[in-house]
């Protein structure tokens, strides 16, 4: 017995409405928004009242989604430090294809977007770089170059 697929990866953010603005202006299309709440979330996530709105987006591709959570309670928790080094352990980051990073670079600073580093080239391969999104997620881009 095999997995199918990856289905999705969710990240918790505190302002869902302007994390979806961030990632459909990276190119995401906004799939739905759905109230979450019920015993049936209580038990498949392990925590007691859960109330919570998703919002799902998918990659022009349409093999990659990305859920994007707020919880309205429990309340969420910060984690520490609030804002973790690349190298903290866990969730490391989510790496997006672009064709011109400058271009989505630009773009994404208007959503409040900040550059980890700079943007490095890999051999003739690959220009890449980290940068921080909503919620403190680390966002990595890759602009293949040949």
């Amino acid at each position: 017995m095999a997995i199918q697929r990856m289905d999705n990866v969710a990240i918790v953010v505190d302002d869902l409405d302007a994390a979806i603005a961030f990632f459909t202006e990276l190119g995401m299309a906004l799939e739905g928004r759905a109230e979450i709440e019920g015993s049936w979330a209580d038990q498949a996530v392990g925590l007691a009242g859960i109330r919570s709105e998703i919002a799902m987006l998918r990659t022009p591709d349409g093999h990659g989604r990305l859920e994007l959570t707020v919880y309205h309670s429990p309340a969420p928790v910060t984690a520490e430090p609030a804002v973790p080094a690349p190298n903290t352990l866990g969730l490391h980051r989510v790496m997006f294809a672009v064709d011109d990073i400058d271009d989505t670079l630009a773009r994404l600073r208007a959503h409040g977007a900040e550059l980890l580093g700079e943007v490095a080239r890999y051999q003739d391969a690959y220009r890449l770089c980290y940068l921080r999104g909503p919620a403190g997620i680390v966002v990595a881009l890759a602009e293949q170059l040949n």
